[in-house]
């Protein structure tokens, strides 16, 4: 192999811990906006990263316990990249809308379901993991 063989292009998981606190939701939208730079994803890059944000809002809210926090993984497989939280908290999403016609709030899932191209939720000890995943075009093959 000699200096000019290109090397494959990686993407290596980005993982990130954030306190139970109201700055992290825009520090992980940071995060992961830096990360899909990172990795050269523009396409879809804007509802990627408002969907961090809704997940990590959601984690705030009903899913870190006091004195907790959440933590935050992108990882790319193939051409899918995933999102997940993870929370130790006992609380368990649904999808729905739990406020009257202009609430400003109870439609953030709602959000993941529509921008994501799939989403859900696994049990973890203690807590649960909320993850959706997206096929960027830009995203690339990583085999």
């Amino acid at each position: 192999m000699n200096d000019e063989t290109p090397l494959p292009f990686r993407r290596d998981p980005r993982e990130r811990f954030y306190r139970r606190e109201r700055q992290s939701v825009p520090a992980a939208r940071a995060f992961a906006r830096a990360a899909l730079v990172g990795w050269g994803i523009r396409d879809r890059a804007d509802g990627i990263t408002l969907c961090v944000s809704e997940l990590a809002t959601n984690a705030l809210l009903h899913g870190v316990p006091p004195g907790r926090g959440f933590r935050l993984h992108l990882h790319c497989e193939g051409d899918v990249l995933r999102v997940e939280v993870h929370d130790s908290g006992d609380g368990w999403p649904r999808l729905g809308i739990s406020g009257e016609g202009d609430a400003e709030s109870g439609r953030g899932l709602l959000l993941v379901a529509a921008l994501a191209d799939k989403w859900g939720v696994v049990e973890r000890d203690p807590g649960k993991v909320v993850w959706c995943e997206f096929v960027p075009a830009d995203a690339g093959s990583l085999t």
